[in-house]
């Protein structure tokens, strides 16, 4: 590849998640171009200190990409004044978001005929960002880029809002069915969107060994969030799933274990906070374990010895997937839908939106169900997922034909 590809709008991999979109392109990218000379691609990371921790940090020493900092305004106190008067004056929304990419922009002229690669995830799918993604979108415009909107979801009945900004871009992968209807529904151009699976289920996975307690084909795998919390209808009612579903585990007389398994760990928004109460909670069965902290690749490793897993973070829920772990899904937007749909022509048994929690079992009767019918749902994955994955890696072969 010949030309300088910039990734944008990663958040950090503190969101394994995040990091595992990042990583796995990164892999596709290494897989497209083999015996290719090509330009490391540029990640502009809102953490780089997070990616040098996890599995990112390898990709840079391997000098696979570089990793740059984008500039944090809100920690800036001088250029957040300057900067917020300069736009009550003058109107520039798009000021704040040049600060924030200040150090990749104003190089710009440097890179060979560069592509800026939002990548997509479900971002467009929260009202709260969407003004600064089409503000960060139009910054790399404005140094004529070329720009690509990658493995994105979106809410069907949001495009025609977003159909401004989304036709601006020069190529959009989605990652599942729904939200391409959606778009080509909506006006957007057969042409410039195409399907193609979420990148991360092209992750490796990284074999290590497994946490003390864990027993291979007896561990159920456990995943919940504070962002799926803030979604429920009845306050608490997800945690009481949570609960009743494990008590409902320990009950079994197969000798189940369970494995709580965190995907995120940011400050503001860390999935060991509900993990950690669950684990208090029944850490004296002697079958309950709380999974440490770890890279997206070895989390992969450890979901993937799981028996079942039931997970509230998407990525989770991709690890499991596409290492064919039968999976039960606590979903609150179109993503997991979309994604379950693709993979066993309905969400119905597979995906439990969080905002329509009503018992305390709801949980319960969803995880029997994948139970129940664990060896077909296995048989099943096994059957697609090798060309699923395969598929994954049109997001750069796409990408790809834009050189």
């Amino acid at each position: 590849m010949d030309r300088q590809l910039l990734f944008y709008m990663h958040a950090g991999s503190g969101n394994h998640g995040c990091e595992a979109i990042a990583d796995a392109t990164l892999e596709a990218f290494d897989k497209v171009c083999g015996g290719e000379e090509s330009i490391p691609p540029i990640i502009i990371s809102n953490s780089k200190e997070q990616d040098l921790k996890y599995g990112l940090g390898d990709r840079v020493s391997k000098n696979q990409c570089s990793i740059v900092q984008e500039r944090l305004i809100s920690e800036d106190l001088i250029p957040h004044i300057y900067y917020y008067v300069y736009r009550k004056l003058t109107g520039d929304a798009v000021s704040f978001l040049r600060y924030q990419f200040k150090d990749v922009l104003k190089k710009a002229g440097s890179y060979k005929r560069p592509i800026a690669v939002s990548i997509g995830g479900d971002n467009y799918c929260y009202p709260e960002m969407v003004n600064d993604l089409k503000l960060a979108h139009e910054a790399f415009l404005e140094k004529g880029m070329s720009s690509v909107l990658m493995g994105c979801s979106v809410e069907p009945d949001t495009v025609p809002a977003l159909k401004d900004d989304l036709m601006k871009f020069d190529l959009i992968t989605v990652r599942e069915s729904i939200s391409y209807d959606g778009m080509i529904a909506g006006g957007i151009p057969k042409d410039k969107v195409k399907l193609c699976p979420d990148p991360a289920f092209m992750l490796p996975v990284k074999n290590k060994k497994l946490p003390e307690g864990f027993v291979e084909g007896k561990t159920i795998g456990l995943n919940v969030s504070p962002m799926v919390q803030g979604k429920e209808s009845k306050p608490g009612i997800t945690m009481e799933n949570y609960r009743n579903l494990i008590r409902h585990i320990l009950e079994d007389k197969r000798d189940l274990c369970v494995a709580l398994i965190p995907h995120v760990v940011w400050k503001s928004n860390d999935d060991r906070g509900p993990l950690t109460e669950l684990y208090n909670e029944f850490k004296d069965t002697g079958r309950v374990i709380l999974v440490e902290d770890a890279s997206a690749e070895e989390l992969k490793g450890i979901i993937s010895a799981c028996r079942i897993f039931i997970g509230a973070r998407t990525h989770s829920t991709i690890a499991a997937y596409s290492t064919c772990v039968p999976t039960l899904v606590l979903g609150y937007s179109v993503k997991s839908r979309g994604i379950a749909r693709d993979l066993f022509g309905t969400d119905e048994n597979y995906v439990v939106p969080v905002q329509k929690l009503a018992t305390e079992e709801d949980l319960v009767k969803a995880f029997d169900y994948i139970l129940e019918n664990e060896d077909s749902i296995r048989d099943r994955l096994n059957t697609i997922m090798p060309d699923y994955i395969s598929r994954a890696d049109l997001n750069v072969r796409y990408i790809k034909e834009l050189f």
